[in-house]
């Protein structure tokens, strides 16, 4: 029997790869090109696996075998597959080689990876260095995808783990990465509480307007339990638009539509030039962006900013807006992460929430710990949205919102907070329940948040004062005196010691 590998192993090795461009590139530019060589590692050796199966079922039979290659999820072109790459690892112009192969594979598979490859230079001097050391570098990243450990074949490594190893590396480099992390990655408890929370079924559209490397979608899909589900996003940048291609294919998303755009200000996931509907829209938008495009609101063609516009220098209810406005009238839901202020500023923002109150959509507000993210310190909130409460809807008789407070509910890390099994579970079964339970949440009802001002900061709501206990004055008093007592006693031994030793005091 192949021997199959563990998830650990495989992980170990893929993260060992990486030594040769540690402490050389920055994190958010290798992370490229190890996932990249992954990708390629991955489809060439489903390519050998399954020639290899085609040879022995069909064997002498030339033609046969090559028509069935031609159907391949990812057909590889003669000369363009890892191994052809591993032969010519010495060879001085490996870069080009490399992408050159690269551009092949896509060439040949256009329908699903064109244009993937294309912010991806395994030539770059500015990013490899100059020709003898990157040639170095490359040769060891090729030399390192060539071990036992990563030896990606079906026959010996289950595609979920692969997936999993895919995630597992882009969670990683987030924690190299830092405050650049947000650009690609949501830590992988939040990804799971906000796709929770959300609720996919079977049968659902789900969207993502600022997918990054796709891993809350991957969540979402998990969540609905089959694979009778539909998967879109959007995202701004480019290179981290081709992670996410690639991380859909790595779990077996191949139909996932992740449009590379602006969703604020171009997007391009239409239905008869509108914006589509979908049953679930999920998202951790950047944080409070600035110059997100307020000057183009007012004449926005999908009408998106009707409430009115968000300030230029903060974009969260630009995300907030957007992600409602695709959520299907009467039915959709919305889960989005956010930064405290959009639950208390004023001005336009204030008028925006209220707005959103008043059209009875908010359905809950969940506060998280700080330090759960690699990109800020500080604590973050969920925003729940229904708009099956809209008139009309089936949950239109619902006239309050759920605050939790789940600030203290975690695990500390080094300087990270963790959200637990526990953790999650306990504020899921709270929304689900719209339970009140003391100093964690609050039902409260749309009069009284008026009467709040529509604010929306959550120790309104949730009283988690601790009084402090009774102190026994007569103990305490007593204690002093015993203090004292022992006191005295130490500096009449001390006297007589001094005395002893003939110092006069």
């Amino acid at each position: 029997m192949t021997d199959r590998i563990t998830q650990r192993r495989i992980n170990n090795a893929a993260w060992a790869a990486c030594d040769t461009f540690r402490g050389v590139v920055d994190a958010t530019q290798y992370k490229d090109y190890i996932l990249v060589m992954l990708f390629v590692k991955y489809i060439s050796d489903v390519w050998v696996d399954h020639t290899e199966q085609f040879e022995k079922q069909f064997e002498g039979d030339a033609r046969r075998i090559e028509r069935r290659l031609e159907r391949e999820r990812f057909p590889l072109p003669e000369g363009s597959s890892f191994y052809n790459l591993y032969e010519k690892r010495n060879e001085p112009n490996i870069g080009e080689l490399i992408n050159m192969a690269l551009e092949s594979i896509e060439e040949a598979n256009r329908s699903k990876l064109d244009g993937v490859f294309r912010n991806i230079d395994f030539n770059s001097e500015s990013n490899l260095g100059k020709t003898k050391d990157r040639n170095r570098r490359l040769k060891n990243l090729l030399e390192d995808f060539a071990k036992p450990d990563l030896d990606l074949r079906p026959s010996r490594v289950s595609e979920d783990i692969i997936g999993e190893t895919y995630i597992y590396l882009i969670s990683r480099f987030a924690s190299d990465a830092g405050k650049k992390a947000g650009e690609f990655y949501t830590p992988g408890s939040v990804s799971q509480l906000l796709a929770t929370l959300a609720a996919p079924k079977p049968g659902n559209t789900i969207f993502d307007p600022a997918c990054g490397s796709g891993s809350l979608l991957i969540e979402a899909a998990k969540e609905v339990g089959s694979e009778d589900y539909a998967l879109f996003g959007q995202e701004v940048n480019g290179a981290t638009w081709a992670l996410a291609r690639m991380n859909m294919f790595m779990h077996a998303n191949d139909s996932a539509r992740i449009e590379w755009c602006d969703t604020l200000n171009s997007p391009t996931i239409l239905e008869n030039d509108q914006l589509k509907k979908f049953d679930v829209v999920v998202a951790n938008p950047p944080f409070s962006l600035d110059k997100w495009g307020a000057e183009n609101a007012p004449s926005d063609q999908f009408n998106r900013f009707w409430r009115g516009t968000p300030p230029k220098s903060k974009g969260d209810y630009a995300f907030i807006t957007h992600m409602i406005e695709t959520a299907k009238p009467l039915s959709g839901r919305v889960a989005v992460i956010v930064p405290h202020g959009v639950l208390f500023r004023g001005a336009a923002e204030g008028r925006i929430r209220e707005a959103l109150i008043r059209e009875n959509l908010l359905d809950a507000v969940i506060g998280l710990p700080a330090n759960l993210f690699t990109t800020t310190g500080i604590p973050v909130a969920i925003l729940i949205f229904d708009r099956s409460r809209e008139t009309g809807g089936t949950n239109a008789d619902r006239k309050d919102v759920l605050f939790i407070d789940a600030s203290r509910e975690f695990t500390a890390a080094k300087s990270q907070s963790l959200l637990g099994e526990a953790h999650v579970e306990k504020i899921v079964t709270t929304y689900r329940d719209r339970a009140a339970v003391d100093k964690y949440s609050y039902l409260a009802d749309l009069e009284e948040i008026e009467g709040n001002g529509f604010n929306l900061n959550i120790p309104r709501y949730v009283d988690t004062f601790e009084p402090e206990g009774e102190i026994d004055i007569a103990a305490v008093q007593q204690e002093i005196v015993q203090i004292e007592k022992e006191l005295d006693e130490v500096r009449g031994r001390m006297r007589q010691h001094l005395k002893e030793l003939g110092i006069d005091v």
